[in-house]
């Protein structure tokens, strides 16, 4: 091979080094050995070029595709978001606005110009914030989510909106600021407050016609009350019984109603106090053995396991369950007992784990029945519901009184052999050594007259007759008045040692009266005992009661029993033990 015919890279070698393989022909051999591999190496690198080459025109084709896609999305994205009905914010740690949507400026007027790098307390006002919420401390590192409800006035509309938002972190896991949204829900806002309305419209119409309809059977029973113990013609006395018997449970019927009412709308509170167990139990066996007795039936009160006698919990919601199940099995049962059981299954942690038990022997419920009992306006059978009447609510107002504290009402029954109703509640023990309660009055007094001067405030002329009736026989010492400022006119002048203050008179009523009574610079006559008259349901009146500093209520219409028991209580020889 000719010297010239060698890969340029070995002729260079070989010059630089001098030889001349012609002159020594043993290279020859070696010489064209490298030559050939100076060769392979051009070739492989050219097609590595090639492929290099080729490669790079695909990357190059296949980065303007990405970016033509890049390009694509990012358009469909600013028209989503420039054309979504709410409205994409972001801000940065500080509150100060660093994006916003299109949808910002047919809500706020305010151009996005103008309000990107301002901060969002300039655009959102204190007071139109639903609910009490710290503006200052909104966007905050501590809230990782905040949402809330505001409105905004533009152009005279007054607009509603939802805000969300959430904390955002960076590539390294710090808070860099805030991205959320701003929802018109202005329609629904209205909606609600539309419901609202309603449903205090309804409230008002139900209280109202509560009242009017109370008012008329308080005429009806108290009358048929004084009548029963006044002297009247043996063949009447059934008459009456029936009479007194229709009043009792026409308002029986409006108090479920109401109550039933206020257990779903979810306007029931739970109000915890401290009360006496014992002293509970022991009202509740003395009113149902004398209904018992009227009835011929049989009635128990067991307690199990040391039952612990200061408790904390709701006492009216106790009373109302218990009292709902012993009335059911009164009226249900013709012979044999009721039993009210009471268990103490442990105590935990300063808190006392009771199962109530009433059970009774009278026509039971089948299984198929047992499935729809506890619904509402339900009874076991329309036979029964003829036979014995009642709305169906005493069981699902129980229940869902009970499922307001954590508890369930069960049952097992069986067809004429009896029902027995239950319920596990839990109650804290109370640190007080005795829950003041009252020293138990006899439940059917032996009306003996009473040493008390009562002021009277009410302003129904047929509800004033009866409880003069009543003064009358039991002589009762009163004066009276039918508006709060006769009331606070009278009460100027002389001194009582109670008053029996109706709620609803007209020109000052009957919180207002307490109001200023209480106000009173003499200490005495500002302390004087105030027992409400309503004929509202308890579950209204006892709270109000309670926040305007009364004693207690006196519903309407009267019971005679309790009226007495009641003004023997303040009399002044009871008050002198």
């Amino acid at each position: 091979m000719v010297k010239n015919e060698y890969h340029r890279l070995l002729n260079r070698q070989l010059k630089k080094a001098g030889l001349d393989f012609l002159e020594n022909p043993r290279y020859f051999e070696f010489i064209n050995m490298v030559n050939e591999a100076y060769k392979s190496f051009d070739k492989d690198i050219k097609h590595i070029e090639n492929i290099l080459e080729q490669n790079s025109k695909e990357l190059f084709a296949a980065n303007k595709k990405l970016t033509i896609e890049r390009d694509h999305t990012k358009t469909q994205l600013e028209n989503i978001v420039d054309n979504i009905s709410g409205v994409i914010f972001k801000t940065d740690l500080k509150g100060n606005f660093t994006f916003l949507n299109n949808a910002w400026v047919e809500y706020s007027g305010v151009p996005l110009e103008e309000s990107i790098g301002k901060n969002f307390k300039e655009f959102l006002k204190k007071d139109g914030i639903e609910g009490k919420r710290i503006i200052n401390n909104m966007f905050s590192l501590k809230k990782k989510h905040i949402k809330l409800i505001f409105k905004h006035e533009k152009n005279g509309t007054l607009m509603w909106f939802e805000l969300k938002s959430k904390l955002i972190v960076n590539r390294e896991g710090e808070p860099s600021g805030f991205i959320g949204t701003i929802t018109d829900i202005t329609n629904l806002k209205v909606t609600e407050i539309e419901l609202q309305k309603a449903s205090k419209a309804k409230d008002e119409f139900l209280s109202t016609m509560s009242h009017e309809i109370r008012t008329p059977l308080n005429a009806v029973t108290g009358l048929t009350n004084i009548l029963l113990m006044e002297d009247h013609l043996p063949e009447q006395i059934e008459n009456l019984k029936a009479l007194k018997y229709s009043g009792e449970h026409l308002l029986g019927l409006i108090n479920d109603l109401l109550d039933f009412d206020k257990v779903k709308s979810g306007k029931v509170k739970i109000i915890d106090d401290d009360f006496s167990l014992n002293y509970f139990l022991k009202n509740i066996k003395s009113h149902f053995t004398l209904r018992s007795e009227e009835k011929g039936l049989e009635f128990k009160l067991i307690q199990k396991n040391d039952i612990p006698n200061n408790i904390i919990g709701d006492k009216l919601k106790l009373a109302q369950i218990i009292k709902n199940l012993l009335s059911n099995s009164l009226k249900f049962t013709d012979t044999g007992s009721i039993i009210l059981s009471v268990k103490n299954l442990g105590i935990k942690e300063n808190k006392v784990k009771l199962k109530f038990k009433v059970i009774d022997t009278g026509i039971g419920i089948s299984k198929k029945e047992q499935e729809s009992i506890f619904e509402s306006f339900m009874q076991a059978n329309s036979k029964t519901s003829v036979k014995y009447g009642g709305t169906g609510l005493g069981l699902s107002i129980s229940k869902k009184l009970l499922n307001l504290q954590g508890s369930d009402l069960k049952v097992k029954s069986q067809l004429k052999k009896g029902s027995t109703f239950s319920f596990v509640i839990e109650y804290k023990i109370s640190n007080r050594l005795n829950a003041f309660e009252p020293e138990m009055i006899k439940q059917q007094p032996d009306y003996e007259p009473i040493t008390i001067n009562v002021l009277v405030a009410e302003d129904n002329k047929l509800n004033m007759l009866i409880l003069k009736r009543f003064f009358l026989k039991w002589n009762v010492k009163y004066k009276t008045a039918e508006n709060g400022k006769e009331v606070l006119a009278i009460y100027k002048d002389f001194d009582f040692d109670l008053i029996l203050m109706d709620l609803q008179m007209p020109q000052l009523n009957g919180y207002e009266t307490t109001k200023i009574i209480r106000a009173l610079p003499d200490k005495k006559k500002a302390n004087i005992p105030i027992i409400a008259l309503t004929a509202f349901a308890q579950t209204d009146i006892k709270e109000k009661t309670r926040l305007h500093k009364m004693n207690g209520f006196m519903s309407k219409p009267f019971n005679p029993e309790k009226l007495y028991i009641l003004l023997k209580s303040y009399s002044k020889e009871y008050c002198k033990k």
